[in-house]
């Protein structure tokens, strides 16, 4: 395939950062509880943000939260909220940073009913398989839907923060459980 005959989907910016992300990450199906941390992680920060905000903060974030090792975040301390609040690498809101710590709390708490986050989330897909939709356009793609009401309750049930549909929603787009690639996308069956 050659450059001019590669097609994206249309919120896939010039930005070289954007287009990296669409092409190598954006809906390829997540199996692994380390990946699926960080995006939750990630998620949770971008709330009333754009994703190319969180995008350039990506490894700021990574270093400031122990290379998303879920155990450490969840270990972290008050003392580590006062030092993530002067983190100018990443966004300074403390009520995004301390949900990430209880977030990771409540992860591990999932990983040991569950046996993995990944085996909860699938828990919730029909047939254990992601959703494949056939969207043409952007404006036809949902902010949120039944399936991430149903996790976002249950997770919020569970005690987690910042992550209601419609973060819940994009979270599933992200790791590959709900396929939103439009129809037109060279990246759609990869």
């Amino acid at each position: 395939m050659r450059k001019t005959d590669v097609k994206r989907c249309d919120w896939s910016t010039t930005d070289p950062l954007y287009i990296q992300y669409h092409d190598k990450e954006w809906g390829k199906f997540v199996d692994n509880d380390k990946t699926m941390f960080e995006f939750l992680v990630l998620e949770g920060a971008q709330a009333g943000l754009s994703w190319i905000t969180i995008l350039r903060r990506r490894e700021n974030y990574r270093k400031a939260f122990c290379n998303f090792d879920v155990k450490k975040v969840a270990k972290l301390t008050e003392k580590d909220v006062e030092k993530l609040m002067q983190n100018e690498g990443i966004i300074r809101n403390r009520l995004k940073i301390e949900s990430t710590i209880t977030n990771a709390q409540h992860f591990i708490e999932i990983q040991n009913e569950f046996g993995s986050f990944c085996n909860y989330l699938t828990s919730f897909l029909p047939k254990g398989k992601p959703i494949i939709n056939h969207w043409k356009t952007l404006s036809e793609i949902p902010a949120s839907t039944p399936l991430s009401d149903a996790i976002s309750k249950d997770m919020k049930k569970r005690g987690f923060k910042f992550f209601g549909s419609t973060i819940c929603y994009a979270h599933l787009q992200a790791v590959g459980y709900v396929n939103d690639h439009l129809v037109g996308c060279s990246f759609r069956n990869r």
